[in-house]
């Protein structure tokens, strides 16, 4: 198509490009001890952009030769190998023998030295829930409803000020009366000189501020529960990470994929099988994209968070690696215990970490959020320590996103509004921490009733999305669906 005026149209894909992978690349390689001195020399010689820090893609296209280079320098990156491989493992084997041999929580069905568990093949059933019996079916469905709603919540919260940064936030809801964060981001009251130096989300504020909520709006955190929920209808428990990446194909818009998962569709297209599907030029592998999938393999496994961590690793691998895989088992293993109703927000923490290797920098991050929230009254200065610590990785990355969460539901100690709240308004990725936070302190509330009106009746127990057959859907619906493959061997 020609414009008009006679000028050319560009289509600038995000999170694709060779030119802005690479700074993605350089960053990554400085995080995980490789040196990425030759490749950046080489690349700022010939003229390369850095990466962008909030956008998926740069303005402009590079020209071919520069582009070439990006592929190279990305392919030599990638044979460095990792000082922090030991301490890091990526097979499921070695993930698993880093748990502690005297339960740190796990049953015993999921300790180290029984029969591993590999992505592509199907899982030996483990013994028992935990050992106790698994919630009744009654109660388990209420507390599903609850972390649907809480994840639709917490998510909604963040949505109007997801890419903005930390003062932004704090402004915005110091301009309308609500700081510390208690309620719904508004536009009422804020000054226009503000909102110009750190608007809203474009795509979000027309259906996340607080005058425009109108059930849920479609959202990625939303999205991934139900391509798990559809994931376990279709193959059950026993899925491989083979079923996930052809369930993505048939049922996942390309257009709704971010980041690793934007990649990893990519990888699928051009014939790669996974796990290398997350690692060819993927530098939004240890992104937070496996840890907004996670929460369904711990819904579906009440009581037994080895087993949730389990299938959080087979769904994890098609599209990361290392600290972005910890993540996810870290919440499925506390979604796990919380989902009994017998462990409160702390004990729920303890058994997430217990799956996470010790040795890691997402442990390391995990326990100083924890730690940090514990030792401090004002949640703003808890915040103030991890951006501090952690603020050199991307917003999106899974380190400072998941310590935030950590930090969020310690400080809130199980109460739902003060989980959220405190989860957005430490910044980064705001809807992805809102959702996670708000899923984990909806199932420990136990029933729909127990969260706060105000946060469920915008809801109107009504979800869009791009997902087929789920468009409209109810969170009740959804929570008996969820209990149905929960109660599934």
């Amino acid at each position: 198509m020609t414009p008009p005026d006679g000028g050319e149209v560009l289509l600038r894909t995000t999170w694709v490009q060779p030119e802005d992978l690479l700074g993605h690349e350089l960053r990554q390689a400085a995080e995980d001890g490789r040196d990425p001195g030759p490749a950046l020399r080489a690349w700022v010689t010939a003229g390369g952009p850095l990466a962008p820090e909030r956008a998926g893609a740069s303005p402009g296209p590079a020209d071919p030769e520069l582009r070439a280079l990006a592929c190279r320098l990305l392919d030599e990156l990638a044979a460095v190998p990792s000082p922090l491989a030991a301490a890091e493992p990526g097979s499921w084997e070695a993930v698993r023998a880093t748990w502690p041999g005297s339960g740190g929580g796990l049953p015993d069905g999921d300790r180290p030295g029984r029969e591993p568990v590999v992505p592509g093949a199907a899982r030996p059933r483990t013994a028992g829930y935990g050992g106790g019996a698994q919630p009744p079916a009654a109660d388990l469905t209420a507390r599903l409803e609850a972390a649907w709603l809480g994840r639709a919540a917490g998510c909604l919260l963040g949505k109007p000020v997801e890419k903005l940064p930390l003062e932004g936030i704090r402004a915005l809801a110091r301009a309308a009366g609500n700081w510390p964060l208690d309620d719904w981001f508004s536009a009422r009251g804020v000054p226009p000189e503000l909102l110009a130096a750190h608007p809203w989300n474009r795509r979000s504020a027309p259906t996340s501020l607080a005058e425009n909520i109108d059930g849920m709006p479609e959202d990625d955190d939303l999205n991934y529960p139900l391509l798990g929920l559809l994931l376990l209808q279709r193959h059950g428990k026993g899925f491989t990470t083979a079923d996930v990446a052809r369930l993505w194909l048939d049922e996942l818009p390309a257009g709704r994929t971010f980041t690793a998962e934007r990649v990893a569709y990519r990888n699928l297209l051009l014939g790669l099988e996974p796990p290398a599907t997350a690692t060819l030029h993927n530098p939004f592998r240890e992104w937070i994209g496996a840890l907004i999938r996670a929460d369904v393999h711990g819904w579906t496994h009440p009581g037994d968070p080895a087993a949730a961590a389990a299938r959080a690793y087979r769904d994890a691998c098609l599209t990361h690696t290392g600290n972005g895989v910890y993540a996810a088992l870290f919440v499925a293993a506390a979604t796990a215990a919380a989902a009994t109703g017998r462990s409160d927000v702390h004990g729920a923490l303890r058994a997430g970490l217990a799956v996470v290797p010790p040795r890691s920098r997402l442990a390391e991050a995990i326990r100083f959020g924890i730690g940090a929230a514990r030792g401090e009254a004002r949640f703003d200065t808890v915040v103030d320590a991890l951006h501090a610590r952690y603020g050199h990785y991307h917003w999106v990355h899974a380190v400072p996103n998941t310590a935030l969460i950590a930090a969020a539901l310690t400080h809130a100690d199980g109460d739902f509004t003060h989980s959220i709240c405190r989860a957005v308004s430490g910044g980064w990725d705001t809807d992805s921490n809102g959702a996670t936070a708000g899923a984990l302190a909806g199932i420990l509330a136990g029933a729909p009733g127990n969260l706060p009106h105000r946060w469920t009746a915008p809801l109107k127990n009504r979800l869009s999305s791009s997902v087929a057959g789920f468009d409209g859907i109810g969170f009740d619906t959804l929570a008996h669906l969820t209990a149905q493959e929960a109660a599934r061997s």
